[in-house]
């Protein structure tokens, strides 16, 4: 029977917890740095050619302040159509995507964002899935761990398969002759 291989002393164990923690860090900090990187993207200047694609992908990361979870550029409000005209008009200007967020959310307030913005409490919002993440795998090497250590004290635990009859006690052993000789 193949025995799964265990560390075979504490400092074993301990260095295999830590290699196992900075695996985990490792995670954390890349996907952090792949977040903040998508974040503070550069931006390719508007020209008149992708103008109106510019002012999609804006009115895109906006709600519309009338419709309740409507994007700003499905919406097919008036109002909608004016603030997309609106957000043509300050790109054309050469106004940033930041700066026009900005103005929304001082016209309309934050409501108005599709997603919260990085910053006091909102962080959690993008921290917590991370949080879960290793809570979760860290649960399932601890739980699989278990599982793999139960199996090998079971298969510890069973006598080996032989030919010989396990032992009984004389007084049963007595009583299954005497039945086996009224059988008969």
């Amino acid at each position: 029977m193949i025995q799964p291989v265990r560390a075979t002393n504490a400092r074993s164990r301990l260095e295999a917890r830590w290699v196992a923690l900075g695996a985990a860090a490792l995670v954390v900090i890349v996907a952090a740095v792949i977040g903040f990187s998508m974040l503070s993207a550069p931006k390719t200047p508007v020209t008149a050619v992708n103008l109106d694609a510019e002012m999609l992908r804006v009115a895109k990361g906006l709600y519309c302040p009338v419709c309740p979870s409507t994007p700003l550029d499905v919406c097919e409000t008036q109002a909608c159509v004016q603030w997309r005209a609106l957000i043509r008009e300050k790109l054309a200007n050469g106004e940033s995507e930041q700066d026009i967020r900005a103005y929304f959310v001082a016209q309309y307030g934050e409501r108005v964002l599709g997603a919260p913005p990085a910053e006091g409490f909102n962080i959690s919002a993008y921290v917590f899935p991370f949080i879960l993440l290793i809570a979760g795998l860290a649960f399932l090497t601890v739980t699989m761990r278990r599982w793999q250590l139960s199996r090998a004290a079971l298969a510890a635990a069973e006598p080996e398969a032989s030919d010989e009859q396990p032992a009984v006690a004389p007084d049963v052993a007595k009583r299954i002759r005497r039945e086996m000789k009224e059988r008969e």
